[in-house]
């Protein structure tokens, strides 16, 4: 699975939500921001772990989670990439209009 069919899932986004915005938090701290069961959860952070979103740290019987700078980064530059594609395409079409709009008319009988 890629970055972006992990980051399809609802729950997944809001998890990574939660630990950019926590910084690191516990798995149980995770889950008990869901309604839905811990295993669940957990399942959502193996793909999250497996497609270089987060990363994991065992501190005891504790697994601490934060957000993979390099997965993070990674999906931002293609972000970036597809913004610039789309900003020229975009520049292009206006450059057009402006074009068609500034051509004089034809008269009218």
């Amino acid at each position: 699975m890629d970055k972006f069919m992990a980051l399809a899932e609802p729950n997944r986004r809001r998890i990574i939500e939660l630990i950019a915005a926590n910084g690191k938090m516990a798995s149980t701290d995770i889950s008990s921001e869901f309604d839905i069961s811990a295993p669940a959860v957990s399942q959502h952070l193996k793909v999250l772990r497996e497609t270089g979103l987060v990363l994991v740290e065992k501190r005891a019987q504790q697994r601490i989670y934060s957000l993979d700078a390099r997965g993070i980064e990674e999906t931002w530059e293609w972000l970036n990439q597809m913004r610039a594609h789309w900003n020229a395409r975009f520049d292009a079409l206006d450059a057009l209009l402006l074009k068609e709009h500034d051509k004089p008319k034809g008269r009218k009988r």
